[in-house]
């Protein structure tokens, strides 16, 4: 699966591949650089390489070559990782650099990004899920509605903004990979912070509560709006999980819903 890429731009294969449900990733050396070919197997992997190319190096890897399905992208290689920091006693510094890299993405660009995927086709699975399921559901359903129909601050979006998305380059600082290209409010890149199932500590309400002051504070987003956020993203995950279906992690999605909705009505 790598041998025409491998080919076409000279590289040599430093380590063994890496298989998810998304892509296909080799680890490589480009021109002696450490670098990451990624051979995308869904759309929205694809719409990402174009978007990691709009940013153009800043706050996010580098693009050094995209052909097709593929792309051959800076590798991280720092040590730190924010899930650790996250686990381990730097949650909240894990949160501000989650938050100040997604501003540095945010920032304004000279040059358009053609078309990027609206917030509202994003959530077009979860007013049907609420209509099926109900109850933290609807909830959700109705806030997302809200939102989007009233939209502030529009931006680029990563649309996956979380602790296993923004990597340590070492010297380049936290960066991030993996994005969506999404266009809409920036208030919903900051919901996945709260969301991210890897994190066993995202349905303690006292962290919630916690990180819902940092956050608020360093994206300079208004603590109510950004809790109408997480509730919407989280329902949409839910809705998501429970189509696949993965009951296990659409009960954890419903459970940070659940919070943020208590914490609205608090």
């Amino acid at each position: 699966m790598f041998a025409a890429h491998l080919d076409r731009w000279s590289l040599i294969s430093d380590g063994e591949p890496i298989i998810t449900h998304s892509s296909r990733l080799l680890p490589v050396l480009w021109q002696e650089k450490p670098a990451m070919l990624k051979v995308a197997v869904d759309v929205d992997e694809r719409y990402g390489a174009l978007l990691m190319q709009w940013w153009d190096g800043d706050g996010a890897a580098h693009v050094y070559a995209h052909e097709g399905d593929a792309v051959l992208l800076e590798r991280a290689m720092g040590e730190r990782s924010l899930l650790a920091m996250a686990m381990n006693g730097e949650d909240d510094e894990a949160s501000r650099i989650l938050c100040r890299t997604a501003a540095r993405l945010h920032a304004p660009r000279e040059k358009p990004l053609p078309d990027p995927i609206p917030l509202t086709r994003w959530f077009r699975d979860l007013e049907p899920a609420a209509g099926k399921h109900g109850g933290t559901l609807a909830e959700c359903s109705a806030i997302a509605n809200a939102l989007l129909a009233d939209p502030r601050d529009l931006t680029v979006l990563h649309g996956d903004i979380h602790h296993g998305n923004i990597l340590d380059f070492e010297a380049r600082g936290w960066l991030a990979i993996d994005p969506k290209r999404l266009h809409g409010e920036r208030g919903f890149d900051f919901a996945n912070i709260f969301a991210n199932a890897e994190l066993p500590v995202n349905t303690d309400p006292a962290r919630f509560r916690r990180q819902l002051a940092i956050v608020s504070a360093e994206a300079g987003i208004e603590p109510k709006r950004l809790l109408q956020w997480i509730a919407a993203y989280s329902g949409l995950s839910a809705a998501w999980f429970l189509g696949d279906p993965n009951i296990k992690q659409a009960e954890t999605a419903l459970t940070v819903a659940r919070i943020a909705l208590a914490e609205l009505e608090a």
